[in-house]
C-alpha cells in the first residue's frame, strides 16, 4: 500500500496561534492555563482553562463567516489555512474532487447555539438566528473549511471525544489510499462556555484547582482531574509519492492506526488499560514497527489517578520488559485538554518532535504518583533522536485510538 504522509501544519493553541509559535512555546514549558475570561465562571467548581487569548479571527476569517459560524469554527478554518500554506499547495491548480476534508468535534459550535437559543428562551421575538441551524452542529467546521477552500472530495466528521482526533488521520490514510489527492485532517475545539462547562463538569473528571501550576497534573501525586481548553491542529495529509511530484518535503509517515473501545464499562476503563493496550498493539502492528523501535510516546495524560494508572499499565505492558522504554510525554498539561483537538495537536507535536529532534515536557509533573513509574520528560525539555513517535488518545465513553508517525528520507529541517 502506497506511503502516506503529513506535509503540513496548522495551528491555533493558547500556547499560540501559528506552528511555529506553538512548538517554540511547547518547547520553553511555557504553562498557559489561567482563569477563565470568556464568561464569568465563578460559580463552577472548575474556573481554570486554556484560551486562545489575543485572537483576532477578523485576521483569518471572513466577515461573513463570522456572522454565520461558532469560534470553534473559526480556528478550525485558522488552522486548515496554515495547513494548506505550509504544504505548499496551489488549491487554484487542484482537481478540487481530489480535495477531502475530515475534521473531529466533541462539542461542536456551542458557543454560537447557547447565544441563539437564550434568543429563544427570553428574546422578545421568541426566535433564532438563520444561521442557528448550520452553526452549532458538529460537522459545521467540516463544511465551512471545504466550502471557504473548495474542497469537494468525499468529506466527514468524526465524533470519538479525545480520541477522534487521531481517528481523522486514521480515516484521512484511507482515503489517500483509495482515491489519492490531499486530506485536510485533525480537529479544534471552543468548549469554554457556560453550557458547555456545565456538560464537561458533570463527568466529575475535572479539576476544581485554583492554581494553574497545579490545576491540570497527569501522572502526578497530585493529580485532581484536567481542566478544558479550546483549539487544536489541522495537518494536511498526501501519498509520499505525489507529494515529491509536487516538490514537498513531508514532516513524517503515518505508519500505523488503529482503534478499540471499552464495551465493558465505557467510562471507567478497565484498571489493566487492557482495550488501551489492544489499540497501541494493533497500531504498531499496523506500522510494521517493534515495541523496541519507538522513541517517544505522546500520551492520553487525562490528570485522573484512576486514568493515569491504567494508562501507564498499559505502557508498561506494552514496552517493559523488552529492553528498551520510549520516553513519555504529554505537553497538553499545559494548555488544558483540548478534546478532539488535543489529539490533533499531539500528532503535529509528535511530527514537529520527529523534524528537530526535541522531545517536550509533560506539563506540571513533580512526583509521579504510585503505578506511573514511566521514563517521563519533566523539567525541560529533551533533545533525542526521534525516528518513532506514538500518539494515544482516550475518548470519555469507552473510545481508544493510537497513531503512529515515523521518519521518512527527505523529512524536513
Amino acid at each position: 500500500m502506497s506511503t502516506v504522509v503529513l506535509t503540513g501544519i496548522g495551528v491555533a493553541a493558547p500556547s499560540g496561534v501559528g506552528t511555529e509559535q506553538f512548538w517554540k512555546s511547547t518547547l520553553n514549558g511555557e504553562n498557559h492555563i489561567g482563569p477563565i475570561t470568556r464568561f464569568d465562571a465563578s460559580g463552577y467548581r472548575t474556573t481554570l482553562a486554556g484560551e486562545v487569548r489575543d485572537f483576532d479571527p477578523e485576521q483569518y476569517v471572513d466577515r461573513r463567516q463570522l456572522v454565520q459560524t461558532d469560534r470553534w469554527t473559526w480556528l478550525s478554518l485558522t488552522a486548515a489555512g496554515e495547513a494548506i500554506d505550509d504544504a505548499g499547495l496551489d488549491l487554484a491548480g487542484c482537481d478540487p474532487y481530489q480535495l477531502s476534508v475530515v475534521l473531529a468535534s466533541t462539542s461542536g459550535g456551542n458557543e454560537f447555539g447557547q447565544r441563539e437559543l437564550q434568543r429563544l428562551w427570553t428574546g422578545p421575538g421568541r426566535s433564532v438566528g438563520a444561521y442557528q441551524s448550520i452553526a452549532w452542529f458538529y460537522a459545521a467546521s467540516t463544511g465551512q473549511t471545504s466550502i471557504r477552500y473548495g474542497m469537494k472530495g468525499p468529506s466527514s466528521v468524526l465524533a470519538g471525544d479525545t480520541a477522534g482526533g487521531l481517528d481523522t488521520l486514521g480515516h484521512a490514510r484511507r482515503t489517500v489510499r483509495r482515491r489519492g489527492g490531499v486530506v485536510l485532517a485533525g480537529g479544534t475545539e471552543a468548549p469554554i462556555g457556560p453550557y458547555a462547562l456545565a456538560c464537561q463538569s458533570a463527568t466529575g473528571l475535572l479539576s476544581a484547582a485554583t492554581d494553574p501550576a497545579r490545576a491540570y497534573r497527569p501522572f502526578d501525586r497530585a493529580a485532581s482531574g484536567w481542566v478544558p481548553g479550546e483549539g487544536g491542529a489541522v495537518v494536511a495529509v498526501e501519498d509520499l509519492d505525489e507529494a515529491r511530484t509536487r516538490g514537498v518535503e513531508v514532516y513524517a509517515e503515518i505508519a500505523g492506526y488503529a482503534a478499540t473501545f471499552d464495551a465493558a464499562a465505557p467510562n471507567r476503563p478497565s484498571a489493566d488499560g487492557r482495550q488501551l493496550r489492544r489499540a497501541i498493539e494493533i497500531a504498531l502492528r499496523d506500522a510494521g514497527v517493534s515495541p523496541a523501535e519507538v522513541d517517544v510516546v505522546f500520551a492520553d495524560a487525562a490528570g485522573v489517578p484512576e486514568l493515569d494508572r491504567s494508562e501507564a499499565t498499559a505502557l508498561r505492558a506494552v514496552f517493559g520488559g523488552r529492553g528498551h522504554t520510549p520516553l513519555v510525554t504529554a505537553p497538553k498539561s499545559l494548555i488544558g485538554r483540548l478534546y478532539s483537538g488535543g489529539s490533533a495537536l499531539d500528532v503535529a507535536t509528535a511530527a514537529l518532535a520527529i523534524r528537530d529532534g526535541w522531545v517536550p515536557v509533560v506539563g506540571n509533573l513533580d512526583e509521579p504518583a504510585e503505578g506511573c513509574d514511566l521514563p517521563f520528560v519533566a523539567g525541560e525539555s529533551q533533545s533525542a533522536d526521534v525516528r518513532v513517535a506514538l500518539v494515544v488518545a482516550r475518548g470519555h465513553g469507552g473510545f481508544n485510538s493510537a497513531l503512529v508517525l515515523r521518519r521518512v528520507d527527505g523529512v524536513r529541517a
